[in-house]
């Protein structure tokens, strides 16, 4: 795998409040064909609202959105839970439905305080033992624990842990992290939209993001690994104000409404949250309008 995208469908659902196949497996065909994703992600990060589903539906949508990739990419089933018995329970359902890789967000106490290192290796060691998945390591302060540099090193030298996820848009800890991490050989590494392009200059593997900001992401690469920088760095600057200008909606809703705007239907944000809406959502078609999503 040179440079990759790791994405994340988004979770369409219908009036009552399912999950919306017919819409999901449109949106898997989009995040293959379209976006190119290297991996795909089933249930696993927070704008795909699985938290919203009872346990046995984010089964179903583990499974719906396996059999939509029907084998075309490897798929890497998020497994994350608190307790690290549910987390083993649901990365055997991923092995059984023939996953590529679990991922699993480093956690927060949910007793209260703040997990040492000590007690973070040993979560994931417990899940890592009771599965033969390679695992990615995801890290998300909020949903998750806040990790430091230190402890995330330490993660991801753990045998089974094969990537590493993550969220902050702290260039300083990032390219620490890609130095220490992916250079020392432990694990690869894959950033967020912010710093898709310093990542890959530093030597990161890629970048995990849903769409459509995906399909802009595997362009950006493209020019990169074509040596066309100044192409690369007019496609990361559309990242500069797509999401962060809407983000008070939440990037579920932003991505949601971006992927309605290029003909891919993938509902409401799941309530009482509210949709991009009104003069906001007009200014986000008239800045989509100025992106390559809109040279399709």
């Amino acid at each position: 795998m040179a440079f990759g995208t790791i994405v994340p469908p988004l979770t369409p659902f219908t009036d009552d409040l399912k999950i919306d196949l017919k819409a999901l497996k449109s949106g898997v065909d989009y995040v293959v064909e379209r976006c190119r994703a290297t991996m795909v992600i089933a249930a696993g990060v927070e704008a795909q609202e699985y938290q919203y589903l009872s346990f046995e539906e984010r089964k179903t949508l583990i499974k719906e959105t396996i059999d939509a990739v029907d084998g075309r990419r490897p798929v890497v089933v998020g497994v994350s839970h608190p307790s690290f018995r549910i987390a083993i329970e649901l990365a055997h359902y991923a092995e059984q439905l023939g996953a590529s890789a679990i991922q699993l967000l480093a956690p927060l106490k949910p007793t209260g305080g703040t997990p040492t290192t000590a007690e973070l290796v040993r979560y994931f060691e417990s899940v890592a033992r009771e599965s033969n998945l390679p695992l990615m390591l995801y890290l998300n302060a909020g949903p998750g624990a806040d990790v430091s540099v230190p402890a995330t090193i330490e993660l991801a030298k753990l045998d089974q842990v094969k990537y590493v996820k993550e969220s902050s848009r702290d260039v300083t800890r990032v390219s620490r992290l890609i130095v220490e991490i992916e250079h020392a050989g432990h694990a690869r590494y894959f950033t967020t939209l912010q710093l898709l392009l310093i990542a890959l200059q530093l030597g990161g593997s890629g970048i995990t993001l849903p769409p459509p900001a995906a399909e802009i992401a595997r362009l950006a690469i493209d020019a990169f690994e074509a040596g066309d920088v100044a192409r690369a760095v007019v496609l990361q600057k559309q990242f500069a104000l797509f999401p962060a200008r809407w983000m008070p909606y939440g990037l579920a809703a932003v991505m949601k409404a971006a992927s309605a705007y290029i003909g891919i239907q993938a509902g409401q944000p799941y309530p009482p949250y509210a949709p991009v809406k009104g003069d906001d959502l007009n200014a986000l078609h008239a800045y989509l309008a100025t992106t390559v999503l809109s040279q399709r």
